[in-house]
């Protein structure tokens, strides 16, 4: 066996993490790319994200995909999501055309002599926008029984708006929004007036996401994860601009540190009403519905206390 590669970035890694922790993200992407309409209650099973790509010089490279997943809704569909920000050469759409072989090819089956497998619907996300960058790909297949060919669709930062973003429900892109803003660091860095703009900018961002865990669109876990994300990609794209990584990366690292210390305030909170509700099961003077009403808990939580209901 040769020698063997990783291909990953620090935005990949991003990337991955969103789609893994965060899955219920992906599905306004995918209707957004794809024009489905998932409702997103639909159940999201990833693949392997690691393949074994044969070289013809005898290596055998391991590639980390971004990711690969099916969703099973009306009818089952296989996806394939990259994230990209370097230029594009070719190379990129090479790259793709081999992971989904190779997607297509682990999950193929052989039945009397007959191989099926099944391509992936394939996108990709462009971090960064240049004049080669095309607004789709294409491959074209020719085979000995006829030429298939598709479009696989682009996605570009940079096309998008916050107002936008927020609309269409696309937080999964929110983390890679600051690239948008990647060719001003020079003036953000040296200007204070522009900086603030800035700020202002992922102010907004911070009490939009606020606003929708409060109406309970998000949860907590996945606005915590959002804005440590932000912050992730902040550190890594403005390395060399110390005024941005202070000002940006200090707001998503302050919103981080509330965020958690709400937490653990609400935790209190919540075995606060617990106590209460003790106090009053063993007082044994209330009915489970009033206990109910009078600490702030669900019917259901004071039945499990009571131990009148097992998890």
């Amino acid at each position: 066996m040769g020698e063997i590669t990783i291909v990953s970035t620090p935005y990949d890694d991003v990337f991955r993490t969103l789609l893994n922790d965060c899955r219920e993200l992906v599905i306004p992407v995918i209707n957004e790319l794809f024009w489905t309409k998932y409702s997103g209650n639909e159940k999201i099973v990833f693949s392997q994200d690691v393949h074994f790509l044969n070289r013809q010089d005898g290596n055998e490279d391991k590639e980390i995909t971004d990711t690969s997943f099916t969703i099973l809704g009306d009818e089952t569909k296989k996806y394939h999501l990259e994230c990209e920000s370097s230029l594009p050469d070719g190379r990129m759409t090479i790259r793709l055309f081999e992971y989904d072989a190779q997607i297509a090819l682990d999950e193929g089956e052989v039945i009397n002599e007959t191989l099926t497998v099944t391509f992936p619907n394939t996108a990709v996300l462009y971090l960064r926008t240049y004049m080669k960058t095309p607004d789709k790909m294409r491959y074209v297949v020719k085979t000995p029984g006829g030429t298939v060919e598709y479009d696989v669709p682009i996605m570009k930062i940079q096309g998008y708006s916050l107002e936008y973003i927020f609309s269409k429900g696309l937080l999964l892109l929110i983390p890679f929004y600051i690239f948008s803003h990647e060719k001003n660091f020079k003036v953000y860095n040296s200007n204070e007036q522009k900086l603030a703009e800035l700020k202002v900018e992922y102010q907004d961002i911070l009490n939009r996401l606020d606003k929708l865990e409060q109406e309970g669109i998000i949860g907590a876990f996945d606005k915590r994860t959002i804005i440590e994300l932000s912050g992730d990609v902040i550190k890594e794209i403005a390395q060399k601009y110390e005024n941005v990584q202070k000002g940006i990366g200090g707001m998503m690292s302050g919103a981080l540190l509330e965020t958690e210390a709400r937490t653990i305030l609400n935790r209190g909170k919540d075995e606060a009403k617990k106590e209460t509700a003790l106090r009053m099961l063993k007082d044994g003077e209330l009915p489970i519905d009033k206990i109910a009403k009078y600490s702030g808990l669900d019917i259901a939580e004071i039945k499990l206390l009571a131990g009148l209901q097992t998890v």
